[in-house]
Parts: C-alpha cells; structure tokens; sequence
C-alpha cells in the first residue's frame, strides 16, 4: 500500500505566490524583465513541483495582475499587484 503525500503547491494560489518569491528573488534585467527559467527552474527542480502546478499557479498569477508575461514566453515582469504582496 502506498502512502500518498500531500503535494505543497496543489493549490494554485500557493504555487503563485511561490512563483512570486522567485520572481522577486531574481534582480530584473533591462527594462524589468525576469527571465521565464529564472522562476521555472527553481520552482520545478528544487520546490520539487509539477509542471501542471507551474502552469496553474503561472496563470493564477497572471489573471490577478501580479505577474505580466511577455508574448514570446520568454520573460515576466512584476506589476504593482504582484509588488504589493510583498509591501
């Protein structure tokens, strides 16, 4: 019989705001752009998440304004909301 475990970042709203504390952790770039792999690396090989939790908590994050992704995918920047949280 296997025991099943809780998964920490099920819930797509900690998953966002674990994504934010990457997101914030990371210096920006030119014209405050944080590098998409600077939140999925660490959020998929050291948090140990799922690639389904990054997807729900990256898209929870963006629908409430915290985070803005660029149409190629490549970047996010922080907006005034996802700032806001950690004020």
């Amino acid at each position: 019989m296997k025991s099943v475990t809780d998964r920490p970042y099920a819930d797509p709203e900690k998953a966002a705001r674990r994504l934010m504390e990457h997101a914030r952790a990371f210096e920006p770039i030119q014209d405050a752009r944080i590098y998409i792999e600077k939140i999925n690396g660490p959020f998929l090989f050291e948090d140990k998440g799922t690639p389904a939790e990054y997807s729900a908590g990256l898209k929870l994050a963006i629908e409430r304004g915290w985070l803005e992704l660029h149409e190629s995918g490549t970047y996010v920047r922080i907006k005034q909301a996802g700032a806001d949280l950690f004020a």
